[in-house]
């Protein structure tokens, strides 16, 4: 590992504990302790991960950078290169530039985002509370989440980018900022086509009067922005515009690819193409009986009702759709933090989602399951009723008071 790793990784560290004392979080000695240690430990441990090369670095990763290396960098953004969207080439070019290991700027970009998720957690938090602690807590324990810690620091995956700008969005959203949430909202889909598990609660938002329709038109405006610099490289706009479209053959056809999904529990023998249809029919129908609920309670539509809604979303729809991957249930697995924080109680629901999705990382690094992969599906599902009762409840009781 060179010096420039180093350095780059110390002053991401740095500018974690930098976030918590412009937020004036660390206004005591023992705040400042648990700071620094919770912080030393996140980083000890993705330190300690930098040199693992995981198959997906292997075999698309690395040729991807090799590619923009041999083919003259930004310049060859006017090529198809990979299954990513645009943006993130974006950064896989500039690394082309570098004599460091792509693999380690790869992976810091990523920890970068670990910060900058940790930074939208801890904001997202405040709309609730002005409690120091449960915001800090918010903070420190999304950069020791374990799939958080793995997805970058091992996995040399970006899932911590989408998911940054999501929580960004939803917080700027919540405190009556509708268009510069748009943006992020559009930062999301740009770098994850993930995004779209927790875009529709853009609908309930305009139900809850949080947005005014023309904001949404802000969304392809940013979108066309972000993917202009491959245009102008020469790269076919309409093709730069529907990549996702073109790459979705990619996602793959099978019913489920090592997800907790409800599919995992359909033997392989099923019709692969029915059991698809009637599974993408009962997301829609989830989805709609969703916006019905909120639309006849928009009265009622408070800020928390608001999270348990993104929450119903980012477990739901995966959990209901096929051809669901290992790593799409990142967002759900950070956003299910939030209640914990809020409320401790509901920690084990965090630790139950968490650990559908962790049973699938196992899997994946280690070539078997440490438990049967229908284990999580199970865990999922109660995560699920969980998830309906408490929002039945928030809406029923009318409690949206910002707790202490």
């Amino acid at each position: 590992m060179d010096l420039s790793v180093i350095l780059i990784f110390g002053m991401i560290s740095i500018l974690a504990l930098v976030l918590l004392w412009h937020e004036g979080l660390i206004v005591k000695e023992k705040h400042l302790i648990i700071a620094v240690a919770a912080i030393a430990a996140a980083f000890a441990v993705r330190a300690a991960m930098l040199d693992y090369r995981s198959g997906d670095y292997n075999s698309c990763l690395m040729k991807w950078v090799d590619y923009y290396r041999t083919h003259g960098g930004f310049a060859a953004l006017k090529d198809s290169v990979g299954n990513y969207n645009i943006p993130y080439l974006y950064f896989l070019a500039l690394f082309s530039y570098s004599s460091t290991k792509d693999l380690y700027l790869i992976k810091l970009l990523s920890i970068f985002f670990d910060v900058v998720l940790a930074f939208g957690m801890m904001k997202l938090a405040g709309v609730f509370t002005s409690s120091t602690k449960k915001r800090m807590a918010a903070f420190l324990i999304t950069l020791l989440l374990p799939t958080v810690v793995l997805n970058g620091a091992i996995w040399g995956q970006c899932d911590s980018i989408y998911a940054a700008f999501a929580v960004l969005a939803l917080w700027l959203v919540m405190t009556g900022r509708p268009k510069l949430s748009m943006v992020c909202m559009a930062l999301s889909f740009g770098f994850k086509l993930q995004a779209v598990f927790i875009m529709p609660l853009y609908l309930v938002m305009l139900f809850a009067k949080k947005i005014k329709f023309r904001d949404y038109f802000i969304f392809p405006l940013t979108y066309i922005m972000l993917i202009l610099p491959a245009v102008i490289a020469g790269r076919p706009f309409w093709e730069a515009f529907t990549i996702y479209f073109d790459t979705a053959h990619t996602i793959g056809l099978g019913l489920n690819y090592n997800s907790p999904s409800f599919l995992a529990l359909i033997s392989g023998d099923a019709g692969t193409s029915a059991v698809s249809a009637g599974s993408i029919t009962f997301t829609f129908l989830y989805v709609f009986m969703i916006f019905f609920w909120m639309w006849r309670r928009r009265k009622s539509l408070g800020s928390e009702t608001l999270l348990y809604a993104a929450l119903l979303f980012v477990v739901g729809i995966p959990f209901l759709l096929p051809h669901m991957h290992d790593r799409y249930f990142f967002m759900a697995d950070v956003l299910t933090l939030l209640p914990a924080i809020l409320y401790p109680p509901f920690a084990s629901v965090t630790i139950v989602a968490s650990f559908a999705s962790l049973l699938c990382y196992y899997s994946y690094f280690n070539l078997k399951y440490l438990f049967p992969i229908q284990y999580g599906t199970i865990a999922l599902m109660g995560v699920m009723v969980i998830l309906l009762i408490t929002a039945a409840d928030r809406l029923n009781s009318h409690r949206f008071d910002k707790l202490k």
